[in-house]
């Protein structure tokens, strides 16, 4: 089991170590033109994405996140989960949707211009900018920063806000003072997290005309066929994936902010015109980022199902069968690697990031280091396909075997990250009490350990399934011919200017998210039981 975990680590690190090894090979004309007059702009638009992604998604999931926690309104409840929803929107989709609502023929300036003397000429309704990708960005991937934060606000500080209460100190004065800094490490998980998910979009980006790191290493790869440049430039993208994490280490360095008071909460409850303001923004915020894009959805595909030339069984197979194949075999993996490690020395503690660093790197760097492994395998046994009659030389690299591998190595530590925290509150006497009763490591594992955390187990296939299902870039680069998902199909309709005919597709992908974050939310709070 041990060099099992190993080969298994090895495995999972090499695409990295490929990127990194593959930069000493010398540069070529490709790589010199991009230096000379792209790669500038790709850096410059990148980091206007994540700084203004980063600062508007941080204030609409802080403040949303303070309001669900610390006050009394009408629907409080209701908004507490509808918040979590636009989680199941991928980016990508919201994108063709807000650009296709906000064109000059779309729904929001044809009632602009049928009931007011709106001429359709206004630069606040040209969303295909980098202040429109930083809004769609914002409005979909802020739950990712509300829900870490409210876990926080709801667990940890009420003590300390009702202490400056009684010191005389008002809402807003606690607020910026209290609650903020206690807040910033889950602030900062969240907003790391958000970043993450600019970096690696590569939909958004391309269809709003961005020139971004993601636009180039696909460029390089599929328009010029240089593999040495698109790693290059993933190389690069590297580089701001560590330097946003080394930031985010930087900040919550020696941040302590355990507190062993803890009270229930006590919400005030709003009055008058404060009452107005937070029910309007609530409603606002749900409307902008899940209800008004599902309406048009769902209005395009009433209007276009019927001239939709789509193999809708087909795609929707593809995409439950690869994410269910990868999602499993991303819970194995999980198991086996944390079961292993928990019974080793601290010496293994590198072993863990290894296997798990794929998450915290963008999907089309991922697929560039994949695709050079295996052509690499391809080439070593081009002999034995000879031997066999294959005429392809590329058997590996045309199968679907490469994109489940890539997919392991991307979001393995969307699983393994709850299954080893619960095996490590599971403890070791369980396990060592079965040992001393004469079973196997194997059959104390599959009998013990594992029953004994199967809700995490089952969350944690969960969220796999979801990243797996809305996964653009990494499908794109790594899919086997006339492979089609979903999510790459409703990414070629849109990119075919063919908007409407993606509509279906996007409402399959949402629907079937929509369901498994259904049955996640019962499971974590218990009402499955």
């Amino acid at each position: 089991m041990k060099k099992t975990t190993y080969i298994i680590v090895l495995l999972i690190s090499l695409p990295i170590f490929i990127i990194i090894y593959n930069l000493i090979t010398p540069s070529n004309e490709n790589w010199n033109h991009i230096y000379n007059y792209l790669l500038r702009d790709y850096v410059i638009n990148s980091i206007k994405l994540v700084l203004g992604t980063g600062i508007l998604s941080a204030i609409v999931g802080i403040s949303s996140a303070w309001f669900i926690s610390y006050y009394e309104f009408p629907l409080r409840k209701h908004f507490e989960w509808l918040l979590i929803l636009p989680l199941t929107i991928p980016p990508f989709i919201g994108a063709y949707v807000y650009a296709g609502m906000l064109s000059y023929t779309g729904t929001i300036q044809t009632l602009l211009m049928k009931y007011t003397s709106f001429n359709g000429k206004s630069y606040l309704l040209n969303i295909m900018s980098v202040p429109g990708a930083i809004f769609v960005f914002s409005m979909f991937l802020f739950p990712y920063i509300y829900l870490t934060v409210k876990s926080f606000f709801s667990k940890q500080i009420t003590g300390i806000i009702e202490a400056s209460y009684s010191l005389g100190k008002n809402s807003l004065t606690t607020f910026f003072y209290v609650i903020l800094p206690l807040a910033r490490p889950a602030i900062v998980g969240g907003t790391s997290l958000v970043l993450m998910e600019v970096l690696n979009d590569y939909g958004v980006v391309k269809y709003f005309g961005i020139p971004t790191f993601s636009t180039g290493i696909f460029k390089a790869w599929f328009s010029l066929g240089d593999i040495n440049t698109a790693i290059r430039l993933s190389a690069i993208l590297l580089l701001f994936v560590f330097a946003i994490l080394s930031f985010e280490k930087i900040l919550r360095q020696n941040k302590s902010y355990a507190i062993k008071n803890k009270k229930p909460i006590k919400r005030r409850t709003l009055k008058g015109f404060k009452l107005y303001i937070v029910l309007t923004y609530m409603i606002f915020l749900f409307l902008l980022s899940f209800l008004l894009p599902i309406l048009q959805l769902i209005q395009w595909a009433i209007f276009s199902f019927k001239n939709t030339n789509i193999r809708f069984i087909n795609l929707t197979f593809n995409s439950l069968f690869i994410s269910l194949i990868s999602a499993v075999l991303i819970i194995i993996i999980s198991l086996v690697v944390s079961n292993t490690l928990r019974f080793k020395d601290k010496k293994s503690i590198i072993l863990p990031k290894l296997a798990t660093m794929g998450y915290s790197i963008p999907g089309a760097v991922i697929a560039v280091g994949v695709m050079v492994i295996f052509i690499g395998l391809d080439k070593n046994l081009s002999s034995i396909y000879n031997i066999l009659g294959l005429n392809s030389k590329l058997i590996l690299t045309s199968s679907i075997l490469m994109l489940i591998y890539a997919y392991i190595v991307r979001f393995l530590n969307i699983a393994y990250s709850p299954v080893d925290s619960n095996l490590e509150k599971l403890g070791k006497s369980f396990h060592e009490a079965s040992r001393s009763l004469g079973k196997s490591f194997l059959i104390t594992f599959l009998k013990i350990d594992i029953p004994m955390i199967k809700p995490a187990i089952i969350s944690a296939f969960i969220f796999s399934f979801i990243e797996i299902i809305k996964e653009l870039p990494l499908t794109l680069i790594l899919r086997p011919f006339n492979f089609d998902t979903l999510a790459t199909k409703v990414f070629e309709y849109a990119n075919d200017e063919m908007i409407h005919e993606a509509s279906v597709a996007s409402l399959t992908i949402i629907i079937i998210i929509f369901i498994f974050i259904m049955i996640l939310r019962k499971i974590t709070t218990g009402d499955g039981k």
